[in-house]
Formats: C-alpha cells, structure tokens, sequence
C-alpha cells in the first residue's frame, strides 16, 4: 500500500486531522493507496514554512536558482521510467505516452524557466526634457498558490511551480487528489536537488478542503488554477475580495475546422491523434469536427475506420491506444453524454461501449466514440465531455463554420486544416479562441503565451507571461 503524504519544510508529514483518502489504480478499479486530506491546519502550517523561507530565497541570485531548477530537470529525466510508471498507474493514461510526452515535458518545464529567468529583463523610459527617467522592477510576489488537475498531473503540475519558483516567490501547491503519486515523487527529487526548505510546499487533498484553505489564506497572494470552469468561477468569487492574482485555463470545447483544399493524409492521422490522446482528456482536444462537405463522407469513412482498430486496453501493454479513464465517477459521466446523444439526433458511428480488459474487468476503460449530430447546438457538442468522444458535422461555407465553431461558451483552442493562407488569416483573426492551429495541433513552443477566452479561463501562462503573472511591477521615477 502506497503512503503519500504532505510535503511541508522540506518534510514529509501526515495530515494534522488523520484524515486520509482512498488513491485508485484507473487500470484494474483498486485502492493502491492513500493520501492525506488536508485541511486549513495543514495550509496554514505550509504557509508559516513558505512565509518564513521567502526573504532569502527572494534574494538568491538568478543563477543560484536557475542552477537549483536545472538540476531538477535532470532527476525528472534520470528517473523517466520511474515517473512514467507511476503517472500511468495513478491517471490510467498509456506508459508509452507518459514517457514519451508528460514526464519529459515536466523536465522541459523547469529548464525552460531555468533559462528563461536569466532574460526576464526590465523596462526603463528616460522622460526627455525633464529630467527624468522611469524603470521598473519585477518583483517576486511572496506566497502563491499553484492548484493542478487530474489529465497531466507531472506536465501541469511543473507549468506552474517551474515559473514560479524562477521568479522568486515559495510556492504551496495542490495536485490534484486522483493522481497525486508523481507530484509526491518529485518533492523527494527537491530535496536531492537541494531546493531550501520551505521554499516549496505540497498539501494534498480535496478541492473542498485543501484548495478552499488554499484559495482562501489571505497570505497566499497569487492562485494559478487548472481545470474546470465551474471550479474556476468559485475561485474568482473567493479570491476577488482578498485581491489575489488569478490565472484560471480552465475547459475547452474546441472545434476541429477541415476544409477540403487540405494535406488530407496529415489532416486524418493528426485528427484522430488530437481527437483521443489521453483518452480524449486533455482539454486542447478537438472535440468538436468540422469537415467541409465536398470531402465529408470520404472523412466520415475514413475516419472511423481508423478510430475502430485502436486497441483499448492496460496501460503498461504494448500497442496500447486507449488506456483506463482516471475514475469510475468520470467513466459514468462520459457514458451519459453518449447515451443522451441519440435523443437530439445524434447517431453514434463507433464506440460507445464500456470495455472489459481481460484480467482487469474492474478498470475504467471506454470504446473510442465517433458522433454524427444533426446540429451544432445538441448539448454533446456545447458541454465539455472530457473523454475519448468526438462529434462530427459538414459544412458549407466560412461563415457557417466560424458561426459554428464560436457558437460556445468556451474559447482555449481551435485547429484549421486549410492550404489557403487568406482563408487562414481570416479565420483565425475571428475565431474566439486563445491558441489556433493551423494544419498541425499540440506543437507548443514554450514561450508563447497560453490560456482561454470566454470561460475558458482568464489569464496567460507560458514564457514571459508566466513570469509577469508570479511577480508584481514597481515603477521608480527618478528625477535627476
């Protein structure tokens, strides 16, 4: 049995309140473990450690700290199949892919804020003619707040202490309760690393318990969240009559626009990838396609005979397309979208079905899921469903689709097939969404600015805007 517990001074504690959670493997339906449910003592007591550890790690030199987030890159690598295995373990997601994308992305997350805190530089103005000059200071804000979700626990979880840690400020975090396991592991890669005491704190536990005590420490200055939207909403109206900074990316519904003049063979292989990686549980997916109709039916085929011989099956098994869902509660909810679709029209063309896996008939495990809908605002094609479900629908003019495609209340991506560059420039200046692809998804350069529009969240994070976010801006004027 797994024991996780809270990283607080550079220590590994129990919950103050003894209060711990069941922590279940998605892959086989069976408690591996447990974790403290944190609550308000637990917070305050990181954040006393944080407070106390603030002054002088505010003070260490860029190189000190570049230095110290480099040499944490390194362990993640080092220890690749350790982590990979435990991210599968906890999330359900394919080992292949943990080891390929999420861990060596959360290596690339510390060395990329190693840097990029190196050439974070100030303005300075001269008021000519009088005398003067301004220049402002990009301080550390103090003690923030980095809340993280369940789909890529180690990647997301390192996007936002990576840059906040660069930046100078103590960091008490919360990964998220269902997958836990590899934010747990790399507190003791900190420690190796010789990262002070105090400087990083991570408490675990419930939303309702630990992230509540989080969000609402009034020493806590700052909160960058990932994940829902509902969750996000409360946390605004928590934060907004303490002042906090906030940085909400919260869910997505994006559309998938295919337009006939496409690469087709790029656009098919790229589409079933951005439709079902992770098992569709990664909130850039394209949930949403759209395909031209001179080309519709050859996709609609083509397509789904691609999507019914992807193998559903144990994470850790070769060949593995479709790992676990993260949880039961999750599976059930997927099925009801699915379920509910044919009363609006919607024909299901694969998928649909639970899956059995021999030898672990109690894991989490969904058919990939291929629906062709009658109308763009059937509830399947407007609510975030967060599984491997995608919908399908012709078009037949721009207008129609950008119409189509913005008719949501969310706005954080959009991919567009097309070899027309006027029709690209158009669409993507109109499109309400925070990041387009064009003929390619998920290529992220990290220093490029990221986040939603509409309920997709507030805020950017990524490259320079994630180190503005973690620290405030004084101006001097000096006049001379």
């Amino acid at each position: 049995m797994q024991t996780i517990q809270n990283y607080i001074n550079g220590t590994f504690e129990d919950p103050l309140s003894g209060d711990w959670l069941d922590n279940y493997c998605p892959a086989n339906g069976e408690v591996y473990g447990k974790i403290p449910n944190s609550d308000q003592a637990d917070v305050d007591k990181a954040y006393e450690a944080a407070k106390t550890a603030f002054p002088e790690w505010s003070e260490t030199t860029l190189d000190h700290r570049s230095r110290l987030l480099l040499k944490i890159a390194d362990l993640i690598e080092t220890n690749l199949q350790r982590f990979a295995e435990a991210e599968s373990q906890d999330n359900g997601k394919p080992v292949n892919l943990a080891k390929s994308i999420d861990i060596p992305r959360a290596a690339s997350n510390f060395r990329f804020f190693a840097h990029a805190i190196t050439q974070f530089s100030s303005e300075s103005h001269e008021s000519v003619g009088l005398n003067a000059i301004n220049f402002t200071l990009r301080q550390p804000i103090g003690v923030v707040g980095c809340i993280s979700p369940w789909n890529l626990p180690l990647y997301l979880f390192t996007w936002k202490i990576a840059p906040a840690l660069a930046a100078g400020n103590c960091v008490i975090a919360k990964p998220s309760e269902i997958t836990p396991l590899t934010a747990f592991l790399l507190s003791e890669l900190c420690t190796e690393a010789g990262l002070p005491k105090g400087v990083l704190n991570i408490v675990h536990g419930l939303g309702k318990t630990t992230g509540q005590a989080i969000i609402e420490h009034p020493g806590i200055k700052a909160i960058s969240f990932t994940g829902g939207t509902t969750t996000g909403a409360h946390i605004a109206r928590t934060a907004a009559p303490l002042f906090k900074k906030l940085s909400l990316e919260l869910g997505g519904k994006n559309p998938n626009i295919i337009f006939a003049d496409c690469d087709y063979d790029a656009m098919l292989e790229t589409t079933l990838r951005s439709s079902f990686s992770n098992q569709g549980q990664i909130c850039l997916c394209g949930s949403r396609i759209f395909v031209e109709t001179s080309i519709y039916e050859k996709f609609k085929a083509d397509f789904v005979s691609k999507v019914k011989v992807l193998k559903v099956g144990h994470p850790s098994e070769s060949g593995t397309n479709i790992g676990a869902l993260v949880s039961q509660s999750h599976l059930e909810k997927v099925m009801t979208y699915i379920e509910e679709a044919p009363q609006e029209g919607g024909k299901i063309l694969c998928g649909g079905h639970a899956v059995s896996v021999k030898g672990f008939e109690n894991g989490y495990y969904l058919e990939p899921t291929v629906i062709e809908v009658a109308t763009d605002t059937c509830k399947i094609n407007q609510e975030e469903v967060f599984g491997p479900v995608v919908t399908i629908m012709p078009f037949e003019t721009e207008d129609q689709v950008l119409d189509m495609a913005n008719k949501v209340k969310y706005g954080l991506s959009a991919t567009l097939w097309t070899n027309d560059l006027k029709r690209t420039m158009r669409l993507s200046k109109k499109l309400e969404a925070g990041i387009i692809w064009v003929n390619t998804w998920m290529l992220r350069d990290l220093r490029t600015p990221f986040g939603g529009m509409k309920s997709s969240g507030v805020g950017r994070e990524g490259g320079f805007e994630a180190l503005r976010f973690f620290t405030e801006a004084k101006n001097i004027c000096i006049k001379y």
